[in-house]
This record gives C-alpha cells, structure tokens and sequence, in this order.
C-alpha cells in the first residue's frame, strides 16, 4: 500500500496514540484539580487501538509512541505493547516509545523492555519533592525517582521532559542540567501549550525558551545537532555533561514545517494537528466492517486535510484555550 503524503509533500510516519484520558496527577498545566474523564465504555477497546494501530503500518507509519493521559494506568495496556513490539520485532515497525509521568515504571519498566520498548520519555518538572507535589498536585517525586532507577537497570533510555514554567521551576535549570548528566538522560525542555480549560492562566505560567536557552549558554556549552527523534525538538550537545538538551518551541517557533505526525486519541478520533480543532472520526469504519477498506479510506481523507501549521498563541482574548480540549485527551 501507498505511504500517506499530505497536502504539503510531507510523508505521515509518526502516529501518537491516546490509549486513555485518565492520570493518577493533576498537573496544574495540563488539567483541572476536578476532571471529568470519558466514561469507559467510550473508549476504544486495546484490540481497535491494535488495529487502527495496524491500519497505520500498512500505510508506512514506522514510529508509534503510546501516551495519555497516563499510558501505564490503562488495564492491560501490556497486551497492546507487546502486540506493537512484535511488529517492531518482526521489522514491520522500526520503534515503539512511550510517554509516562513515571510513577508506574517500577512496576512495568521490565516488562516494556521485554515487550521491545528501547526508550521513553518521562514528565519531570521539577527535582524539588515539594514543588513537585504543587505541579502534580497528587504526585510523590520519590516514586517517580525509584521508577527512573528501575527503568535504567532495565536497560531503557530515558529522556526527561520539563515544561518550563515562570517563577516556578526555571531557577531549576542548572540543576536539572546536571542531574540529568549525572544520571546519564537526556532532557527537553517544552513551552506551556494552550490547551484546555485550567484551574490557572495560562499567561502567568508562560516562559519563552528562547529566553530560558539564553540564561542556558551563560553556563553551559550547547553545539547544534542533527539528531532527530521523530518530534519536534530541535537539540544541542551540551559539552559538560556528555548528554543532549532539546527544546519544544510551539509559540515561539513554528515548528511545523517537517511535522510527519498526527495523533489519535483514546476514543477514535484522528487530529491532523496538535493545535487545531480538525478531526477524523475512525471509530465509526473501524466497527462498521471486519475489513479495512472503510478504515483506510477515512485515513486517506484525514491525512488530505492535514494543515500546513497550527495555531497556538498564549495571550487570546480572555485567555482562552487555543484549541478546547486537553492534552490528556489528544496525548501528550
């Protein structure tokens, strides 16, 4: 079958899976303290995740990466992973990564990487037990940090994802530099996204990377790189450490030009893009036949709407959302 080619030439081979809205945290960021999920019964099952899964393969996706909301608090998620881990060991896809808050990697972080997961990504804003207790609002960093232990003696690379905040956690930067030297981590840092309705504003909470990489040079070496990883990150070498620090720039730099991505959320809907509010439903010719031909025709229409570019701006009239749903609903 053909590759999916959207308007604009770019070959579709990165797709993000929602395997469920609901976290065990609250990030103040991310999600009201008061968050009402999707009733169960509205998600797809693990096997139409599995098959959609599939259908994405077919069309040349290489590179899926499972999120949440969190991905580990989903009943059986396991049988998913090891099912896509075969495919990446049969060679039908080149990798299977997740995204987590790490507060169940003590529990799962063997079986990830028996089920062929190499490397993950994993929310951490801050090394402070107290400040990180505030972000989460329900989290324990001790339990994130034995996870991280777990997970490097099972052999995953793990890289750390900050959401740099103002006055929260950017006088963490040096810190957090160092201690993912120490620990052998790569780290990104990410710009607030504005999605969602939260507790807080938003513009309170915003903190340019460009100005957080200008506090960075003053004390550490940054040299650009060309690794990629499938996102939007653009990193540099940082020369003290040994190890890599990328940034996530959705406000202050467009980064859509090589998007290969789109996302599909825990109850069937396709976004063609992160910041609009465009979708596909797939849910509904995935269950209308046992063959894919109905399901492989609503990807092709999605993927020719895919945008050029999204559209986030932090400072909208009366501070609303860009786009209306949260990240836990699309995956981060």
């Amino acid at each position: 079958m053909s590759d999916l080619i959207d308007p604009f030439g770019r070959r579709v081979s990165y797709l993000r899976v929602s395997v469920t809205d609901r976290c065990n945290y609250r990030c103040q960021y991310c999600m009201s303290e008061n968050m009402t999920f999707l009733p169960k019964a509205n998600l797809l099952t693990l096997e139409e995740l599995d098959r959609i899964c599939s259908a994405f393969i077919k069309r040349g996706v290489d590179k899926i990466r499972l999120t949440g909301g969190e991905p580990l608090v989903r009943r059986n998620v396991m049988s998913l992973i090891q099912s896509l881990g075969n495919r990446v060991k049969s060679g039908d896809l080149k990798e299977i990564t997740l995204t987590t808050n790490g507060s169940q990697l003590a529990k799962y972080a063997f079986d990830l990487a028996r089920f062929g997961v190499k490397r993950i990504n994993v929310s951490l804003d801050s090394l402070d037990p107290n400040k990180f207790r505030t972000v989460t609002r329900w989290g324990k960093l001790e339990d994130v940090l034995h996870g991280l232990s777990v997970a490097k003696d099972a052999g995953l690379e793990i890289k750390i994802n900050a959401v740099a905040l103002k006055n929260f956690n950017d006088n963490e930067v040096n810190e957090m530099i160092t201690w993912c030297g120490d620990e052998k981590f790569d780290l990104t840092f990410i710009e607030t996204m504005p999605m969602g309705e939260i507790d807080d504003d938003r513009t309170n909470q915003y903190l340019p990377l460009s100005d957080l990489k200008k506090d960075i040079i003053k004390n550490w070496t940054l040299t650009k790189t060309d690794h990629k990883t499938g996102g939007p990150a653009t990193y540099f070498d940082i020369e003290e450490t040994g190890k890599r620090i990328g940034f996530i720039t959705p406000l202050t730099h467009n980064f859509c030009e090589s998007c290969n991505r789109v996302r599909l959320t825990c109850t069937g809907r396709l976004y063609m893009c992160l910041g609009q509010d465009d979708e596909k439903d797939l849910l509904t010719p995935l269950r209308k036949s046992e063959g894919d031909d109905l399901l492989m025709d609503a990807i092709d229409e999605a993927i020719g709407r895919k945008p050029k570019g999204h559209d986030f701006i932090i400072d909208r009239p009366g501070n609303a959302p860009a786009v209306n749903r949260h990240m836990s609903v699309t995956g981060g």
